[in-house]
């Protein structure tokens, strides 16, 4: 048996070294789906909440059709917890979020904090927080507060960042990062 002589880099640190340039190189992706491109016929995504105890790890794409059975529950698990109201989120912001947990080389599900809200809730919480937009793109199950253990605020918001497909924030102070598909944008909370 030979001894093969390791070169030091791990596909752990090629990864992180590419999340954290991506943004510089992003513009040769249009969107999160180009670099759920290269991860073959399949995306998943997998959440858990602290909030209700539940758990969603799942396939909801497979060889360029979402699985409407998978998307029905992811919808109703990123609902509004406190008004158990669902609506359809917004499939682009599943794949940005799937494509930055792709990046970060991960088996952790990610902690959701918030997906849908409810126009009541959200008045609720901008009435606590002048941080919360009255027009939160919440309410249109556009966005996602989501948290790691394993990753730091700003590796998630460099990996979502380099999807350049919709805004991102960073709230170091609370650890955790806003996704959204909306408008290609940064910001820090």
């Amino acid at each position: 048996m030979t001894k093969q002589k390791s070169s030091g880099i791990t596909r752990r640190g090629l990864l992180g070294a590419f999340a954290a340039t991506a943004v510089s190189a992003a513009p040769t992706f249009s969107n999160a789906a180009g670099f759920l491109r290269g991860a073959g016929d399949i995306r998943k995504i997998a959440m858990h909440s602290g909030r209700t105890g539940e758990r969603v790890e799942t396939i909801y794409w497979i060889e360029g059709e979402y699985i409407s059975e998978a998307v029905r529950e992811i919808n109703v698990f990123m609902r509004d917890w406190r008004t158990s109201e669902a609506i359809q989120m917004d499939l682009r912001t599943i794949d940005i979020m799937s494509a930055s947990l792709n990046l970060m080389d991960t088996s952790e599900p990610y902690l959701l904090l918030s997906g849908y809200r409810s126009p009541q809730t959200n008045a609720m919480l901008r009435r606590q927080s002048s941080a919360v937009a009255s027009n939160s793109l919440h309410i249109r199950g556009q966005a996602a507060d989501l948290r790691l253990q394993s990753r730091s605020t700003t590796q998630m918001a460099n990996a979502a960042q380099a999807c350049r497909a919709g805004g991102v924030g960073k709230y170091s102070g609370s650890n955790f990062v806003h996704m959204d598909c909306g408008p290609v944008r940064t910001w820090r909370g």
